[in-house]
């Protein structure tokens, strides 16, 4: 369970993250990938923000994911220099891809389709019956 201050400093963190990826995709010349911070937890003593990223289009995302690795440094600095007045220390930044749009595009196209298990029940395992 989150407490409200952890909510508040995540929720900080997530815009400020948000802007700085996108203003060094721009500035990279990085164009048709969109990148959102879809969430933002920070541990009890705020020492760790986990910071999850959606990627479209989603076959990019572990090419994102590695160069923001490779720049997480100077994410941490200018996100530092945003919220320096709110935020005596600034937790380590760990990124992760956010997959869960995928998943629901996936259940999507599942009921949409030729897959959809309410059409066709012959697709999911049968119940053992007791």
């Amino acid at each position: 369970m989150e407490t409200n201050r952890q909510k508040k400093i995540g929720g900080v963190l997530q815009s400020d993250i948000a802007d700085v990826i996108q203003h060094a995709l721009r500035e990279a010349g990085i164009q048709g990938i969109l990148v959102s911070v879809t969430k933002v937890s920070v541990t009890t003593d705020i020492s760790i923000a986990k910071v999850y990223l959606s990627v479209f289009p989603h076959h990019q995302a572990d090419k994102i994911l590695q160069e923001v690795q490779a720049v997480k440094s100077q994410i941490k600095h200018q996100v530092a220099q945003r919220t320096k007045n709110q935020l005596r220390r600034m937790p380590e930044l760990s990124y992760f891809i956010d997959d869960s749009l995928e998943y629901i595009d996936t259940i999507d196209k599942a009921i949409q389709g030729k897959e959809n298990p309410i059409q066709n029940p012959d697709l999911l395992p049968r119940r053992k019956k007791k």
